[in-house]
């Protein structure tokens, strides 16, 4: 099954569910973007003229530094609400070369007279729209943030209506495997990377070799520098935080409040990041085992859950598991796949079902690690070079490669591997990093809060604490104790915790913790 999306061409629905009323609904979409690539957005190709999207050269139409806002199309009635463009260098290092122009929107502060600033909204991926999290504020943050703040949120450059990044769809359905079993399969794979990034640069133009989050921290400050603000706040969600963490180091006293939600840990090489996220998801299956224990209705209450789960890898491994809707095989890959996106919001029930339909030879809807092809005029939109960009993930030959699958699967037996950190690492193979990791040099007075789940499949939480330690004393790691990605919508105790910290800018107690929802 490829997972719902909300993007698609001709008469669509282009809002994205809220964060804090519908949680569930967000973490399919954030799975369809940030482990799929999106499907194609209407605009026009960045390599066309004109309109949002667009890459230009400079002279007349260069960086000026000045925001054309109007009404937003989604909300052409609302006067609190604005959508704007920015125009600005495709490459900071050459300012007076060619430009792009970003998409944002600003929704104004309910309470003019309580107002605090501006409070700049990122939701990660890479791939996640900020101008949508603008349109849909009153459902995304707290009533007292959005009274005392003006939200401003954008597409950061190459996605969504910012010059989104746009490749061949017919290239794109022909990706290989991304778990090859042999010498020849890994270097079909290397060859074919390098063949869809010569045609993604090839149809994007020179904003593709400039979409890490160093570049997009620097396109926040034009924001600021635009808006007239001395300092920003930030609510920055999973992949926005790697785009928090560069602008403080960038510009640590334009920071006024600094909230990290699902924080990636950049400065892990490639042995540590394939550990460290096998372990969190074997973590989180144990979590969900733990779960049909305890609990009646879970469709395999009763039984030895790891022991069957261990079946069907061996069926995976023999070519005998099927996924009976479309008489496929499953690799060992696929099956650990459909696993991890249960892991997103901890949806135990399905997950239970899912394994009893497919030990039973049964038709269940899957979710595929493949990249979902969208696209009219022959392009689909494709987020996941931005990651490419900001990691650097080397595998000399499949040998190490096999090297790397065996430390994963003695960090997790079951899963044997974190489905995420495969994915990625095959799409990224043959790349190099323009930003690649490195320890987090963060200069500030200014007290940083990050929030982390104790079991969370895409941003484990042994990261968050090697970030909040390079931070010092002036981050401070609040823990919520429950399984999922992203935290701060889960509770009343998460949700008062951030509010509390962006308005006041108090973190909580050393050590502090929030529990866990009810299952």
């Amino acid at each position: 099954m490829k997972r719902p999306t909300l993007w698609r061409r001709g008469g669509v629905d282009r809002r994205r569910p809220p964060i804090v009323r519908r949680l569930p609904a967000v973490v399919a979409v954030l799975v369809a973007l940030s482990l799929n690539a999106p499907p194609a957005f209407a605009g026009p190709t960045p390599a066309s003229s004109g309109g949002t999207g667009s890459v230009a050269g400079s002279g007349t139409g260069g960086w000026n530094g000045r925001i054309d806002w109007r009404a937003c199309p989604e909300r052409p009635d609302d006067p609190g609400t604005r959508c704007g463009t920015l125009r600005l260098p495709v490459d900071w290092a050459r300012p007076g070369g060619e430009t792009f122009e970003l998409a944002l929107a600003r929704r104004t502060a309910t309470d003019p007279a309580a107002r605090i600033g501006v409070l700049v909204f990122n939701p990660g991926g890479p791939g996640l729209s900020g101008v949508d999290v603008a349109l849909t504020a009153e459902t995304q943050l707290g009533p007292d943030v959005l009274r005392r703040f003006d939200l401003v949120g954008f597409d950061p450059r190459g996605t969504v209506r910012s010059a989104p990044v746009r490749c061949s769809s017919a290239l794109l359905g022909r990706h290989p495997s991304l778990t090859p079993t042999n010498a020849a399969e890994f270097e079909r794979l290397r060859a074919y990377n390098r063949q869809l990034r010569d045609d993604c640069r090839a149809q994007s133009g020179p904003l593709f070799d400039h979409l890490d989050s160093v570049n997009v921290a620097r396109d926040t400050d034009a924001i600021r520098a635009a808006l007239g603000e001395r300092q920003l706040s930030f609510y920055q969600w999973s992949y926005g935080t790697l785009i928090g963490q560069a602008y403080a180091e960038l510009f640590p006293d334009r920071v006024r409040a600094l909230a990290m939600d699902s924080v990636m840990d950049h400065s892990q090489g490639i042995r540590g990041y394939v550990r460290s996220g096998a372990a969190s998801n074997e973590a989180l299956f144990h979590e969900f085992v733990s779960w049909c224990e305890r609990t009646s209705g879970c469709a395999l209450h009763g039984r030895d859950v790891p022991a069957l789960y261990d079946r069907l890898m061996r069926r995976a491994d023999a070519g005998t598991l099927v996924d009976a809707g479309t008489g496929a095989r499953l690799t060992w890959f696929e099956l650990g796949f459909a696993t991890f996106v249960n892991f997103f919001d901890a949806t135990w029930a399905d997950l239970a079902n899912m394994l009893l339909a497919l030990e039973r030879g049964e038709e269940y809807p899957l979710a595929s690690p493949m990249v979902p092809v969208d696209g009219d005029e022959g392009l689909t939109e494709y987020a996941l070079p931005a990651f490419c960009q900001d990691w650097s993930l080397p595998v000399d030959g499949f040998a190490e490669w096999n090297q790397y699958l065996e430390l994963a699967r003695a960090a997790a037996p079951h899963l044997r591997a974190s489905p995420l950190v495969v994915r990625f690492t095959a799409i990224c193979l043959g790349w190099t990093a323009n930003n690649p990791q490195h320890r987090l040099r963060v200069r500030t007075n200014v007290p940083l809060l990050l929030l982390n789940g104790r079991y969370d499949p895409a941003t484990p939480y042994d990261g968050a604490q090697r970030v909040a330690s390079q931070l010092g004393t002036y981050g401070r790691l609040l823990t919520y104790e429950g399984s999922g990605h992203a935290s701060y919508p889960r509770t009343e105790c998460t949700r008062g915790r951030v509010e509390r910290y962006l308005i006041s800018r108090v973190v909580p107690p050393v050590g502090a913790s929030c529990p866990a929802a009810p299952a």
